[in-house]
């Protein structure tokens, strides 16, 4: 293990050292990030620091280093705190200056005041981002971290955020302490906050152990907290991460690495519940915040707890098997790329021989998987996502596992996907659209708030006769504008914002498809004029043969790959006549 574990159990600590040796030198802040830079660039370092994302939140102790893979669903409005803010002894007179930079509360010692009125106190901004775990992200993926993940760990005995898991016995305990509990509560009416920090007037830090359940009825939340999942049944914790540089280099739905100083104080939630009940007594007009914004954007620390972000990365992939960064400068000297690329081929037909197998013998529809799973948006010309490559496999059987079995085989290729049901009920109820809630302020999440290079594996099988509605017309034409221009249309009531994507969709159909394929308007073209090459036309062979050529780990495209991407257009479209005059099938 990294020698030295103050820095990961007290990452404040060395933030306070670098502080103090530099007062109000802002200089400070860029030795304390390349000091946790340096850190991390030591014997694996990375995987001794505990996650989020494989941790339970009650194991992990409070202002400790930790780190979070995970997707920007929403973006806050930026905030400001009190970088630096002066107290006064009121025995002594004695002013000290702290730090606010990676707090959410203020802390101040035996007998010490916040002076308010410091000419020394200092205001700087900072932006609050909603993360959530990777949308979709395969078992295989989770598993993997798991295993590389070497941090020790044991619950924390200052902060249980989930009482329900305690013993009968740990009830008993609490019920014998009543005035211990009444005495933190009393506390906690002390505090207060301000310019974006929590402050407390107790000699050290209001520690309580609320309960889940006891936190929600405090706030007379009716329902459970919405964590605001794009995808149902994902599980995780959701975080408030609050970043310090360089926020504008990030953007709604980018995959990201965080590592960053934990707050789960409990005080968190008191103080906001206080909040928001000074601001039912206010003038609606001096109050800018809604009671259901403060409800969204101060949750419990329990449910969502902050991180203060030290360092962030964009992830160009999340496959933990591959090379963090995959740009061709350093894959060229990459040893992990070179020998990957000489075992390829027989990969490659090793993959195509089992993709045969699952799709009942037919070689031509398994080739076409690789192409597609491999395949990706490397560009844009205008409107037009070049390298997208949609594949609609028709002629699976009705109310049969075939398709549940093949999206099942997917995920065990791809990090990331995600398998919709095509039912009307689905359709006409079901969000795929992030809308804006302009009363809590928040962008709420969609099925299709997905980051880049997800699978998208569409089940038509399942569909049956009936009545879209007009929530289910808006459903099928989002899903069309995904697999055609690969955007969609977030809905701020007022107007449509457009947010580029790169998903790989997959249709499974008995028929032909309900949604557009590139192929669609291939077959169109060519019943028109069998002798005629579109644009549209020519762009459908060049993805095949670059995604053919990239299968076989090839950066160029050779006349021999050229050669198989026209024979395997040429099966594809015989096929395709050949299946017209039966049932319409497409592949």
């Amino acid at each position: 293990m990294p020698c030295g574990e103050d820095w990961l159990s007290h990452p404040l600590g060395i933030v306070q050292g670098f502080f103090a040796q530099n007062g109000v030198n802002p200089d400070w802040e860029k030795k304390v990030i390349e000091y946790f830079k340096e850190k991390l660039k030591e014997n694996n370092a990375p995987k001794w620091v505990p996650s989020l994302n494989e941790v339970p939140l009650h194991y992990l102790k409070p202002n400790s280093f930790v780190k979070f893979r995970c997707m920007i669903q929403d973006m806050f409005d930026p905030e400001f705190y009190m970088g630096v803010y002066e107290t006064v002894n009121q025995n002594t007179k004695a002013h000290v200056l702290h730090f606010g930079k990676y707090r959410d509360v203020a802390e101040c010692g035996p007998q010490q005041e916040l002076d308010l009125n410091s000419p020394r106190n200092t205001t700087l901004e900072r932006q609050t981002f909603y993360c959530v775990p990777v949308p979709g992200e395969s078992t295989w993926v989770k598993e993997a971290y798991v295993n590389a993940n070497q941090a020790r760990v044991s619950p924390s005995t200052s902060y249980t955020p989930s009482r329900h898991k305690r013993s009968y016995e740990d009830d008993d305990d609490m019920d014998l302490q009543p005035n211990k509990q009444k005495d933190q509560h009393a506390g906690a009416r002390q505090a207060g906050s301000v310019g974006g920090l929590q402050w407390c007037g107790e000699p050290k830090r209001l520690e309580t152990e609320a309960s889940t359940g006891q936190q929600l009825n405090s706030l007379n939340l009716s329902s459970p907290f919405d964590l605001n999942f794009p995808l149902p049944g994902e599980k995780g914790p959701a975080c408030l991460v609050k970043v310090y540089e360089d926020w504008d280099c990030f953007k709604v739905n980018d995959i990201l690495e965080l590592y960053g100083i934990l707050s789960v104080d409990p005080v968190l939630s008191i103080l906001n519940n206080d909040e928001r009940d000074a601001s039912a007594l206010l003038d609606p007009m001096e109050c800018t915040d809604t009671a259901e914004e403060q409800r969204v954007h101060s949750p419990p620390a329990s449910l969502v707890p902050r991180i203060h972000v030290i360092l962030a990365q964009k992830l160009q992939h999340i496959n933990p098997l591959l090379p963090a960064c995959l740009n061709k400068e350093e894959s060229k000297t990459c040893k992990f790329v070179s020998s990957f690329m000489s075992e390829l081929s027989p990969v490659r037909a090793e993959l195509l021989g089992f993709l045969t197998h699952a799709l009942l013998g037919d070689s031509l529809a398994a080739e076409y998987l690789i192409l597609h799973l491999i395949s990706t948006v490397y560009t844009r010309r205008d409107v037009l996502p070049l390298g997208k490559f949609t594949v609609n496999l028709s002629g699976c059987p009705r109310n049969s596992t075939f398709t549940e079995h093949l999206y099942r085989i997917i995920q065990h290729l791809v990090p990331a996907s995600f398998r919709l049901q095509m039912t009307i009920e689905n359709m006409n109820h079901l969000k795929f659209i992030p809308h804006k809630d302009y009363t809590a302020n928040r962008l709420v999440s969609g099925l299709l708030q997905l980051p880049s290079n997800t699978s998208l594996v569409i089940d038509e099988t399942l569909l049956e006769q009936g009545q879209l509605d007009t929530p289910g017309v808006h459903n099928v034409t989002a899903l069309s504008n995904l697999i055609t221009w690969q955007k969609v249309d977030y809905d701020f009531s007022y107007h449509q914002m457009e947010f580029p994507c790169n998903i790989n969709v997959f249709i499974t159909s008995e028929g032909r498809s309900l949604l557009p394929a590139v192929e669609d308007d291939f077959v169109e073209m060519r019943k028109n004029d069998p002798q005629s090459i579109t644009a549209d036309d020519l762009h459908q062979l060049l993805v095949v043969a670059r995604c053919l050529s990239l299968s076989a780990g090839q950066t160029t495209l050779s006349r021999e790959r050229w050669l198989r991407a026209k024979q395997l257009e040429s099966l594809r479209r015989t096929r395709l006549q050949q299946q017209k005059c039966v049932n319409g099938n497409e592949l």
